[in-house]
């Protein structure tokens, strides 16, 4: 009975050692040199010291949008195209309605310049 989670636990072992080996490498091989500009916060391309009510541009709320777009369409495209035959022209007409929602919002975004980066 137990050699039936024998390959679960080779799995579980692997999925572990794949990923605590590159920390645990990265730890004792890398170069320690600390510096200001290291060690210093920074997020969404602002210094962390400035005032919180600063004005900022609103192409950092577009590329979101943007990456939420597609991101949502390729995690929908995959499970729909491996049951398209089982759900018929109902699945296909209600693919067709959410692909056109996501290009209408990729035309606002294309519209609003979020494509176009100085």
């Amino acid at each position: 009975m137990l050699e039936n989670y024998l390959p679960i636990m080779i799995f579980i072992i692997m999925g572990v050692v794949f990923g605590v080996a590159p920390i645990v490498v990265g730890k004792v091989l890398a170069v320690n040199r600390p510096d200001q500009a290291k060690l210093s916060p920074y997020e969404c391309g602002f210094e962390a010291f400035e005032d919180s009510r600063m004005k900022f541009d609103v192409r950092f709320y577009l590329v979101a949008i943007l990456f939420i777009i597609f991101d949502l369409e390729i995690a929908f495209l995959f499970p729909w195209a491996v049951v398209l035959q089982d759900i018929g022209m109902f699945g296909f007409l209600a693919m067709v309605v959410f692909l056109g929602i996501l290009v209408v919002g990729f035309i606002y975004e294309w519209k609003r310049g979020a494509l176009e980066w100085e």
